[in-house]
């Protein structure tokens, strides 16, 4: 099978994107990490595919793969890419795209300058919505981790989110204790995991260890569920600039039952074909 692909990033975090509109693109677990292999394949943190959509009130389908093979419901720097493509493929003419995911149908609007934002719903506390396994909501939780007690927010961003807040986030043990708080019971589908230094009242900077992938150098969702965790906290306010590895998304939350809105950039690297 050859299968056309584009190979695009958001802020370093990237993808490889298939038009499953025009080429039927099906793939299972074991392509996907083919695909997703640095050494054998194109190589990516997650995989794109662009399918017609099946809900009446979307433009298109957009299904999300780690680099493990799982699909997952939600991922920010790939929804930037996802709008961009649709443009530069010629598939969608306007500026305004309403997307289908797992989590939801989510809201994409192309900038004039040609950043993307993002509208990625209304974040959600309740331990059962995350999935998190406690007795009730709070806005931290202690995780007790062989000997190790961590204090973390969890937040759904359509996908689940631990955040904690570390003095110095370049010296944040991310591999270790971020896939020690993956591998935690009290997440019973994993969770990607924001180590956040507040910086002031309007920037934070963040790394996260992502569930099926590893640190990468930017997470869209991930800064969504910083900003809203540092909110609840008290450390922020309701536009924050948060800088990653990969360089910086604007974030806004105005609290409460309202929609977190993210900006940033979206890179189309190359295009290429590949056998599977």
């Amino acid at each position: 099978m050859l299968v056309e692909f584009t190979k695009m990033h958001g802020l370093g975090n990237d993808f490889v994107v298939i038009d499953a509109v025009n080429q039927p693109f099906h793939p299972d677990s074991e392509q996907v990490r083919a695909i997703a292999d640095r050494r054998f394949g194109v190589g990516c943190d997650q995989l794109l595919l662009v399918e017609r959509a099946q809900h009446p009130g979307a433009d298109f389908r957009y299904r999300i793969f780690n680099a493990d093979g799982v699909e997952v419901e939600q991922c920010g720097n790939g929804a930037r890419c996802f709008a961009r493509f649709l443009r530069e493929r010629g598939l969608w003419s306007g500026d305004r795209i309403r997307a289908e995911t797992r989590a939801g149908i989510i809201t994409l609007r192309i900038e004039p300058d040609g950043e993307v934002t993002v509208a990625m719903g209304v974040p959600r506390f309740q331990p059962e919505q995350i999935p998190f396994l406690a007795a009730g909501r709070r806005d931290r939780y202690r995780l007790d981790l062989d000997g190790t007690s961590v204090a973390i927010g969890a937040v759904s961003m359509g996908n689940p989110h631990a955040v904690l807040q570390v003095d110095e986030v370049r010296e944040a043990p991310v591999a270790g204790l971020g896939a020690a708080i993956g591998a935690s019971r009290e997440f019973p589908q994993g969770v990607n995991v924001g180590f956040m230094q507040p910086v002031s009242r309007e920037r934070i900077r963040l790394r996260v260890f992502e569930r099926g992938v590893g640190e990468t150098p930017a997470c869209g969702s991930g800064a969504c569920a910083a900003m809203v965790v540092a909110r609840q906290w008290g450390l922020v306010d309701d536009r924050v600039t948060v800088e990653l590895p990969g360089g910086s998304l604007q974030i806004r939350w105005e609290g409460g039952e309202s929609q977190v809105f993210m900006t940033g950039p979206a890179t189309t690297v190359f295009e290429g074909r590949m056998e599977l």
